[in-house]
């Protein structure tokens, strides 16, 4: 129990008329008897704090979060006492989940409760610790201020945002694709697995066209292909710090996350298989899964990664492929490049496309190409400028060098590389170069 503003006050007040009583004659007596007053209130208001029952804080279900997505905690507060009592509460929120608000004031009535749903907005993915309320309860005048814990501690899973997938499945069920920018390019008689005879439609390639089938029914007659099923998809995630720092609220880490989780869902519902390996501090291991049941798998996997200050090493992350998938499939990193990454890149690369696809998504920093975009005005805008074009420039000869490899290679934004991603596999799928 703490004294409150109010206690403060009066024994500022009382102090300063102790001074001037001091000075003046016959004001001693009118200054103890003061002090014996408000001591006596001080102790009964104390005591009927002391005394009185303490308010409770009740937490509901916080549920499974998505990361950067804004999300409500309740928190009951409840008083089991006859009169109403003001308190001011802050919830025991991580760093991880930041709320303005929090602290909340207000009052709690007598024998009854209040809900507050606190708004809050992860930033940071994985197993959380939300701690118990902190109450702190204000006496009948407002003199003391009495502080507690109530609730129970609890954990919280952020998981990075699927709302991104969620919407894509949904579209792709009313064959709405096209509205997230994923493509689906009719490239007729290219894929490798047949599936049926059907009537000639026109536009049909004259190399699909069966003409045994057509002479024994005589009626024009195609074959029907689709795209190869129960192939590998290996998301390569680079936990290094190439991609620690922030573009927009989240960290390009996070996006690229959000990224595989988009061509999970994609490379799932084709029949595929994915597998998730990340390198660069945090060595994790998820052996491809393949069914929708699978996406689940893939989403707690990436929960748990974590991004490091530790330097993603291109050699042991391809050696430790090699070894772990020896199938053929198509290898997807996602990393952030940079020029002086290219010798340490480009070799195990190489090595690792003689047996695997490889692609190679690199996020581009969005501040970065806006700045690229900015009016020079001032030579500092122009020295900016340059050294912005030569940064991308240099990008560009990374992107082209591994291209020249037989390499294929994403450049995009945060905004971009979902879509751009799930096109490429799309891409890939119908050229039958997997």
């Amino acid at each position: 129990m703490v004294p409150g503003p109010r206690l403060l006050v009066m024994v500022a007040v009382l102090l300063m008329a102790g001074l001037a009583a001091s000075f003046a004659k016959g004001m001693e007596k009118w200054w103890v008897g003061s002090c014996v007053v408000v001591g006596l209130v001080a102790v009964v208001d104390a005591v009927l704090l002391v005394l009185g029952r303490r308010v409770t804080a009740e937490r509901g279900e916080a549920g499974r979060m998505a990361l950067g997505v804004e999300h409500e905690v309740p928190v009951t507060l409840r008083n089991a006492g006859r009169r109403g009592v003001r308190v001011r509460v802050i919830d025991g929120l991580p760093v991880g989940l930041p709320s303005g608000d929090w602290p909340w004031s207000g009052e709690v009535p007598g024998r009854g409760h209040v809900t507050v749903a606190a708004r809050v907005r992860p930033v940071e993915r994985g197993r959380l610790a939300v701690g118990r309320t902190r109450i702190e309860e204000e006496s009948v005048m407002g003199l003391w201020r009495r502080r507690y814990e109530g609730g129970e501690e609890v954990e919280v899973r952020v998981f990075p945002n699927y709302e991104p997938v969620l919407r894509f499945a949904l579209l792709a069920m009313q064959h709405r694709e096209s509205q997230m920018g994923i493509v689906r390019r009719n490239r007729p008689g290219q894929s490798r697995e047949f599936r049926q005879l059907r009537d000639y439609a026109e536009g049909d390639a004259m190399n699909a066209v069966d003409w045994k089938a057509t002479a024994r029914r005589g009626v024009m007659t195609s074959r029907e292909y689709e795209e190869q099923r129960n192939q590998t998809v290996i998301m390569m995630a680079d936990c290094g710090r190439r991609l620690r720092s922030l573009d927009g609220e989240l960290s390009q880490f996070d996006h690229t996350l959000n990224a595989m989780l988009l061509l999970s869902s994609i490379a799932l519902r084709q029949g595929d298989r994915v597998g998730v390996m990340t390198f660069g501090g945090d060595d994790r291991w998820l052996p491809p899964v393949s069914g929708l049941h699978g996406m689940p798998v893939i989403l707690d996997h990436l929960s748990e990664c974590r991004s490091t200050g530790a330097p993603g090493d291109f050699s042991e992350a391809v050696e430790r492929l090699m070894q772990r998938q020896r199938r053929r499939s198509l290898a997807v990193f996602c990393t952030n490049l940079r020029s002086e990454d290219l010798e340490g890149v480009l070799r195990p690369l190489r090595l690792l496309r003689q047996r695997h696809l490889v692609v190679v998504a690199s996020l581009t920093e969005s501040e970065v190409l806006e700045q690229a975009g900015r009016a020079v005005e001032t030579f500092g805008d122009a020295l900016t400028c340059a050294a912005t074009v030569q940064y991308l420039e240099e990008r560009r000869l990374v992107t082209a060098a591994l291209h020249r490899e037989g390499i294929l290679t994403i450049d995009a934004p945060a905004a971009e590389l979902p879509v751009a991603l799930g096109n490429l596999y799309l891409d890939i799928k119908k050229a039958g170069t997997l």
